[in-house]
């Protein structure tokens, strides 16, 4: 599927319909030199896509003849011909500068507010207070335009492609907090833009895909084939590696080598219902890493499953309901910092990998078995939506069955077997009769 009838397919996410990265020009102070001191904010407005490292870049296209005189916070990746200035040196000259965020060990005097997490933004459900960063400039050669023009071609690659902004627009001055928070002034001028992110224009396949187990069938249904892709007939191939094939020294240094499987995905989330209890079933949630040589950090699997309508407990991970208008409730789970937060790549040994059991409350109008209500309606890792198994290849119940018994307590019968017990050391003592 190609062209319009694609892209509204994939650019539009109905779980997460205002989310965007914004990206506001405060300028706060004009200078003698021809100049203003501007503040660049950066805030991550998505529920539950986050930016990882190598973190955010940042860029646009001057106006006009505008330089980076200084910046505090980030750093341009280029400072260009500034071969024109004989005794200071402007901090970037580039027409089409680059800019990225600097790591949280810098020193002092290179800091600013709200700065310096290795280009790192959280997910809004998951942090809000870590899903945004700034960084001060100070900008000259505004030539007959003393107020400021807004940049051009704003552009944000996060760390990967698939992001679309548009132009800075004029906006109401933001509010800047001095002395301590005691005087709020406006700014003078303010530009914003929104960066929005799409699936179609990030890569041509997807990422991760989805797998099903269940208690009442031995049956597992697996990721479909070619879900992210298929690996060559080559066995000299070095996309992938085969289960057995050692890991070589230039493999190694591949960044993107990967176990080869059937469905060719570097992430797979697997879905096995557990047990089914009176009240309550019992679900266990693995995500699976088949990359060699890369780790997940700030990794995020976001559900929707009409279980979640209702009371949901996860045992190994952080979880947060999300407040969205669907029948079928939304749940996002992530690590838990120091214990799981990092989903670590494979290895010849074993399988990178982290997992949780779920304990789901029943809501009896409703629950059933059948029909594939106990399988998620829609899985997201990292924001990335997850290829599905069609519906026809669900487990199904034995015997087309719609109902399973559940697994009662055995309090009563442990009960009934001490009453027989204490029956039969005293049967000397009771006349029974039938």
């Amino acid at each position: 599927m190609e062209g319009p009838v694609a892209c509204v397919l994939n650019c539009y996410d109905p779980l997460d319909s205002n989310g965007n990265i914004s990206v506001t020009f405060d300028i706060y102070q004009r200078t003698d030199d021809d100049g203003y001191l501007a503040r660049v904010t950066i805030e991550n407005f998505y529920q539950y896509r986050h930016v990882d490292k190598p973190g955010w870049q940042l860029g646009w296209e001057w106006a006009n003849n505008e330089v980076i005189w200084s910046i505090k916070g980030a750093v341009a990746t280029d400072q260009g011909n500034c071969s024109s200035y004989t005794n200071q040196l402007p901090h970037s000259c580039k027409k089409d500068p680059l800019i990225v965020d600097l790591p949280s060990d810098v020193s002092p005097e290179s800091r600013s507010e709200h700065c310096c997490n290795d280009g790192v933004l959280s997910a809004r459900a998951i942090n809000p207070s870590t899903s945004f960063s700034s960084f001060d400039l100070e900008v000259r050669r505004l030539g007959q335009y003393p107020l400021g023009q807004a940049p051009n071609n704003l552009t944000l690659m996060a760390p990967g492609p698939g992001y679309t902004c548009s132009p800075l627009l004029e906006a109401d001055p933001t509010i800047i907090s001095s002395f301590g928070g005691q005087r709020q002034v406006p700014a003078l001028r303010t530009w914003k833009s929104a960066c929005t992110y799409s699936n179609f224009m990030a890569s041509e396949s997807p990422v991760c895909c989805v797998s099903l187990s269940t208690f009442y069938n031995p049956e597992i249904t697996p990721c479909p084939d070619c879900s992210c892709g298929c690996s060559e007939a080559d066995k000299a191939s070095k996309s992938c590696i085969r289960l057995g094939d050692p890991l070589s020294g230039e493999s190694s240094r591949e960044e993107n080598i990967m176990a080869c499987t059937k469905h060719m995905c570097p992430i797979r989330v697997h879905w096995h219902v557990k047990n089914n209890y009176v009240n309550h079933w019992r679900v266990k949630l693995t995500i699976s890493n088949y990359y060699y040589t890369k780790n997940y950090s700030n990794w995020n699997v976001l559900l929707q499953h009409p279980g979640f309508s209702h009371n949901a407990t996860s045992y190994s991970f952080n979880s947060a309901k999300l407040p969205l208008p669907f029948q079928d409730g939304v749940t996002l789970f992530w690590g838990i910092d120091y214990y799981n937060n990092e989903l670590v790549h494979s290895d010849k040994y074993q399988q990178g990998f982290v997992s949780t059991e779920i304990l789901l409350e029943k809501d009896r109008k409703s629950f059933t078995l059948s029909n594939g209500w106990a399988f998620p309606r829609r899985i997201y890792f990292n924001g990335e939506n997850c290829e599905m198994p069609l519906p026809d290849t669900f487990p199904m119940l034995p015997n087309h069955s719609n109902t399973l018994r559940p697994t009662y307590s055995g309090g009563g019968f442990i009960i009934l077997f001490l009453i027989s017990l204490f029956c039969f050391w005293n049967k000397g003592s009771f006349d029974f009769q039938f």
